[in-house]
Order: C-alpha cells, then structure tokens, then sequence
C-alpha cells in the first residue's frame, strides 16, 4: 500500500507565537516514507524534537503575523490485518514499563470512571476479545456527527452522548479498553477515505506484546493508516499547539491510495 499526503495549513497570529507542529509521518517497521518534505514559512529558525514515546518527531516553529506550513509525503504501508479476537490477554503486572502509562486514566480518558459499566456489560472477556467487543459496541451505539463535540470533549461525554468525531471515537475506545486492564494510547494518523478529510485519530490497543492499530469509526482499515505521532490522548497527538492565539485561514489535507479499488480489506 503506497499512500501520497499533501498537507497545506494557513494561520493569522495576532500577535507573536510558539507553534508545536506534528504532521511528519513517522518512519516505522511497518510503514516506510519514501520521500516527504516540510516547509514552514519563518523568519526564525525550526527546531525538531523527538516524538512522544519516540514515534515520530514534533516541529518547534515561531509565527509572527502568520503561519503557513506545506507538507507532502509518499509513504508504503506494510501492516497485516488485525485480527483482534486472535491475540490473548496480558495481566497488568506482565505489560512492559513503557506501556504501563496506558493502562491509567488521562486527561481526556477517564477509564476509571468505566470499569464498573466494562466490567458489566463485557464480563468474562479478557483480551483481544474483549476489544473486539468494544470495537463492535462503540459501531454501534455511537453516531459520527461533525461538529457534535469540542476540544474540550471527553471519552465520558462522548459515552453520555453517543455520538462525535474521529477524535471522540479514540479517546472512547482507549478509555473502554483501559477501564477492562488493556493498554490503549491515542494516535494521529493520515488515511485515504476519511470524510470530512483531514488529519484522523485512531486507538493502538496493547495486545499479544505488540501495538495493534484499530480505527474505531470504520472509515480506516490498520493497512491505510500511517502514524504520526502517538500519545496519552489529544494532548500528546494534536498536529498543532500554539503557544498563544490563531485564527484559520485555511487548512487542506488530502490523502490518496494506489490500493486496487478491487482489493479486498480487513480491519
């Protein structure tokens, strides 16, 4: 699978601001970037940083008066399907150190308050079937709607809702799946067919000693995606944070698939 990206975002500042940027695929074992390049127009020089958990990297940029950022990549995704119900249980005591974060609660995920409704309504499921059940009640009982939440939207308003964006979806389906011990971190991701287009949020669930990649809404399948970068929740994953004030100008992100319209997909 070979993805082509093209990001244009366009911002007024008024007045001077830092700007931390994620929008860089990240270079993994199973994606590869053939080519990509970041422009940021700036009279200030840019510094990069690693990526939370080391996955990709973030972009310190300084606006004065305006912000314009232009990024093409051309990336092959070589990720099998996944296969949730297949992968066995970990108790926590067993989960690596690194991974021991995503089995607590944060800020937009509150997992603590969904262990007693995990807990009833998916006893006797461990593991990978658990998340699969999660997945399939999440399709469910959640409608997607533009513009049903804001930046300040939590997993727990989005389960009292029942119904959000990409974002919404993640930040549900990590708080559900930390609430029943399964390590769950946020991630931003590029991916064909995402409707409206833009930058997308997915879940990695924890699972058989691996982070397994599942798009909550459906619109993605784990072989379309490419990561770029990873973290708690929307703190950690936003492709902008501006240390300040901005208003949008314009904002494009386009994502195309050399995929075989005829081949067939998994999750």
């Amino acid at each position: 699978m070979r993805l082509h990206i093209d990001v244009h975002l366009d911002y007024a500042l008024p007045a001077p601001a830092d700007i931390l940027l994620q929008v860089e695929a990240a270079m993994m074992p199973d994606q590869t970037v053939i080519d990509d390049r970041l422009t940021i127009w700036s009279d200030t020089p840019i510094r990069s940083v690693e990526g939370y958990d080391g996955v990709g990297r973030r972009c310190w940029a300084h606006g004065v008066g305006r912000l314009t950022v232009h990024y093409r990549a051309t990336v092959d995704v070589a990720r099998p399907p996944v296969m949730l119900a297949d992968y066995p249980s970990t108790t926590p005591r067993m989960v690596p150190g690194a991974v021991t974060a995503y089995l607590m609660p944060s800020r937009y995920c509150q997992s603590d308050r969904l262990e007693g409704f995990v807990r009833r309504r998916f006893a006797g499921l461990q593991g990978g079937a658990l998340a699969e059940a999660l997945v399939a009640w999440i399709a469910r009982s959640i409608d997607y709607r533009s513009n049903s939440s804001t930046g300040d939207t939590t997993a727990l308003d989005t389960f009292a809702a029942r119904s959000g964006v990409c974002r919404d979806y993640a930040h549900l389906l990590v708080a559900l799946a930390r609430a029943g011990d399964i390590p769950a971190r946020c991630v931003s991701a590029y991916a064909p067919g995402v409707d409206p287009p833009d930058f997308h949020a997915v879940a990695e669930l924890w699972l058989d000693g691996d982070w397994r990649l599942v798009d909550p809404t459906g619109m993605a399948h784990c072989q379309d995606l490419v990561r770029v970068c990873v973290g708690r929740d929307a703190t950690d994953i936003a492709f902008m944070t501006i240390f300040g004030a901005a208003t949008l100008l314009d904002q494009r992100v386009a994502v195309k698939s050399d995929r075989n319209a005829d081949a067939p997909a998994s999750l």
